[in-house]
């Protein structure tokens, strides 16, 4: 129960997440193009779906004030943000600006920078970093997680992996893990005993599917665009891996969408995921 209470304080209330103990928002890059296009007309493609809590990744072309300003008139809280890990390293006060400017409370890093396979010596540097990240933002009143993208899971001689020296190496006060169950699944990972390991780790989650008959096992953090597929058109077993993310403390689940047509895929999702009893 105390490390259940440790890792919780990691995250920070929001009327947002406080309306609902694990709502279901978008992740913005799943509309890349349309907002590059145009960002008031992609958000209210974001609205047109019903969503109200996003995930930003980027502004594209307009300042963090001008993106804020846009997603509060279209009635979107961004409670979270992937921001890159070099800008992290170099300039965590201006991502401490830009997150508070945008009405971030949690900062991600969604990729550590590596040449060839992500070592353990990798994970000992990036596991001090995102300590040293988490206490900062933590100060600030905000919270610190990385994302899984795969290549963290790739086997090591004795048995384990860097993905667990991150765990290990990250003091769970400061640091959470936003689980994205498609690169957990890709890398030969089950998400549910990934979730039952540990359990107070784990406190978003990324949603998104993989295609039936696509079981190769890749630590490249890549895979075929044909491979994604709407939710619950694929091969994840949803409710097991939705509820014992709610059993273990999930706050927000996030649709991210990487199919060829988010446009027409997205609503599938959220049909599907509302027969689970989770909608925006």
């Amino acid at each position: 129960m105390k490390m259940k209470l440790i890792a919780a304080a990691v995250l920070i209330s929001s009327s947002a997440l406080a309306a609902d103990s694990n709502p279901l928002g978008l992740q913005l890059w799943s509309l890349r193009n349309q907002m590059q296009a145009s960002v008031p007309a992609g958000m209210d493609l974001v609205r047109s779906f019903g969503f109200t809590v996003v995930e930003s990744a980027g502004t594209y072309g307009l300042t963090p004030k001008e993106f804020r300003a846009l997603a509060d008139a279209h009635g979107l809280k961004i409670v979270c943000g992937h921001f890159p890990y070099e800008r992290l390293e170099k300039d965590l006060d201006g991502v401490i600006a830009e997150a508070k400017t945008l009405g971030v409370s949690n900062v991600i890093v969604a990729w550590v920078p590596h040449t060839g396979d992500f070592t353990v010596e990798n994970a000992h540097v990036a596991a001090q970093n995102f300590n040293k990240f988490g206490a900062a933002l933590k100060a600030q009143g905000m919270g610190f997680g990385f994302h899984t993208h795969g290549y963290e899971f790739k086997p090591l001689a004795d048995g384990t992996s860097a993905y667990d020296v991150l765990l290990k190496e990250t003091d769970p006060g400061l640091v959470f893990v936003e689980m994205d169950v498609y690169w957990v699944v890709a890398a030969g990972q089950d998400p549910v005993k990934l979730l039952q390991k540990n359990p107070d780790r784990y406190k978003m989650f990324h949603v998104k599917d993989m295609r039936r008959g696509a079981t190769q096992v890749g630590y490249t953090g890549g895979t075929p665009v044909e491979d994604n597929v709407a939710v619950g058109q694929g091969r994840m077993d949803w409710p097991a891996i939705l509820s014992e993310g709610k059993k273990d403390g999930a706050v927000v689940s996030f649709i991210e969408d990487e199919t060829s047509d988010p446009v027409k895929n997205i609503p599938t999702s959220l049909a599907y995921l509302a027969t689970l009893g989770l909608k925006p």
